[in-house]
């Protein structure tokens, strides 16, 4: 690893604070384990989905219920879609879709299958089907 590198990652530890990950990268490389990955990880767990005024309305609206699986599924797919550098995404399954603002891990507004149908999704640069 070159100095300028080290510095990065250096950086990066510092403004991830001391967490496992940061402990990890302090001790050197893990093989299999990149610095994103890691950071990515540590983030969507001090960090879970939250959900707007506006989405919370529609979900009562709506009547999603908003299990324990969904949650976590929405949370799994907001995380690979962070992976990839996606910043507003349209997770979508059988039920419903969610529209969700990556960098701020916030769920916009939600809609049903029945609304999906006749939607056109604005402003999105990528969709998770979960």
């Amino acid at each position: 690893m070159t100095d300028i590198n080290k510095i990065n990652v250096q950086n990066r530890i510092n403004q991830v604070g001391n967490t496992a990950a940061a402990e990890a990268l302090k001790r050197g490389n893990i093989p299999g384990t990149s610095f994103k990955d890691l950071l990515n990880e540590q983030l969507s767990k001090n960090n879970p989905l939250q959900f707007s005024k506006h989405a919370m309305e529609r979900v009562d609206q709506r009547g999603i219920r908003l299990t324990d699986d969904l949650l976590s599924n929405l949370n799994d797919a907001v995380s690979r879609a962070r992976e990839k550098g996606a910043k507003d995404v349209v997770i979508i399954d059988r039920a419903q879709a969610f529209i969700v603002n990556v960098p701020n891990n916030t769920v916009i507004t939600t809609i049903t299958d029945r609304e999906m149908r006749e939607s056109v999704f604005t402003n999105i640069d990528s969709a998770v089907v979960i």
